[in-house]
């Protein structure tokens, strides 16, 4: 994924000279062909998270578009009160790319997981979420990140995630997008955990159970139409994130379904279950502890009877 947005934003910075790319003393290896081409426009503002906020809501306020880039909790977390009185609060045009959501810092510690930072970022007015499955979701996701005014949140993996898509999407602006066909359940997913749903889903085929998967890059706005048709549909909706199920995927799910007159379905949220990580580990083995691998993802909406 971080590959994949650098890319885009290399393409993005030759047709736009407003195109800033500003870092916290990260992204050596993937962020230099961009200082290489545009030294001008790159800005290492060092380990001091706030003050790198504060200065891209001043580049933005002047009329730059600055993309600012860090690993998930130092983005978000750290410099908070940055973002929600410099950036949103001035609707100013700064794009916070957080990489290594969920566990992908597993071997960290939970200093460096990302697993609350969409459900803050969400709770901001006016503030974008965006997570996108995979590389091309995230090329795709970049491009309408770049277009649309105001502060967004890119929250991406940190590298090798599979492509799921089978060619580039056709990606708008707070649509979900549909990942496999399926009958009687839905799963949602959001972020490159979907890998393990798609996993997830050919193990339940397995015991003759197709759900359809979806995944859902845009956290805030949601696509609120698609959910509601899922929960007419649908005998079960689960949801799947690398992510607090308060306030994540989950909640933003169970807000809709709550205000919808006697849906169909039922709901499953599948995620860290309010709680801080005392694991340390490999993204994939804190995928199993905390119960979100592909197997345990198919055990679950087993039991729930889809």
């Amino acid at each position: 994924m971080r590959n994949a947005f650098v890319n885009v934003l290399l393409r993005l910075a030759r047709e736009d000279a407003s195109i800033y790319l500003v870092t916290g003393d990260i992204g050596f290896g993937v962020l230099a062909p961009f200082w290489e081409e545009f030294p001008d426009r790159f800005v290492n503002a060092g380990i001091a998270e706030q003050a790198m906020m504060g200065m891209a809501a001043g580049l933005a306020l002047e009329g730059k578009t600055p993309f600012v880039y860090s690993i998930a909790n130092f983005t978000s977390l750290r410099c908070l009160e940055q973002i929600r009185n410099d950036c949103a609060y001035h609707n100013a045009n700064v794009k916070v790319v957080s990489v290594g959501a969920g566990f992908a810092y597993g071997a960290l510690g939970m200093s460096h997981h990302g697993t609350e930072d969409a459900a803050v970022l969400r709770a901001l007015p006016g503030v974008a979420v965006v997570t996108p499955c995979d590389p091309l979701e995230t090329a795709a996701a970049a491009r309408v990140v770049a277009q649309i005014p105001g502060t967004c949140y890119l929250r991406l993996g940190r590298g090798g995630e599979e492509t799921l898509h089978q060619t580039p999407p056709d990606l708008r602006f707070g649509k979900g997008l549909q990942l496999a066909e399926g009958e009687r359940a839905a799963i949602f997913t959001a972020g490159a955990i979907a890998a393990e749903v798609m996993r997830a889903r050919t193990l339940l085929a397995e015991r003759d159970l197709r759900p359809a998967v979806y995944s859902l890059p845009f956290l805030k706005p949601m696509d609120t139409a698609l959910i509601r048709r899922a929960a007419r549909e649908y005998e079960l909706l689960v949801t799947v994130e690398e992510h607090n199920i308060v306030g994540g995927l989950g909640g933003a799910v169970a807000e809709i379904v709550a205000e919808m007159d006697a849906p169909r379905a039922r709901l499953l949220r599948i995620g860290m279950n309010d709680e801080y990580c005392s694991a340390v580990g490999s993204q994939q083995y804190l995928r199993e502890y905390y119960s979100f691998s592909a197997e345990k993802i198919a055990e679950r909406v087993g039991e729930g009877r889809c």
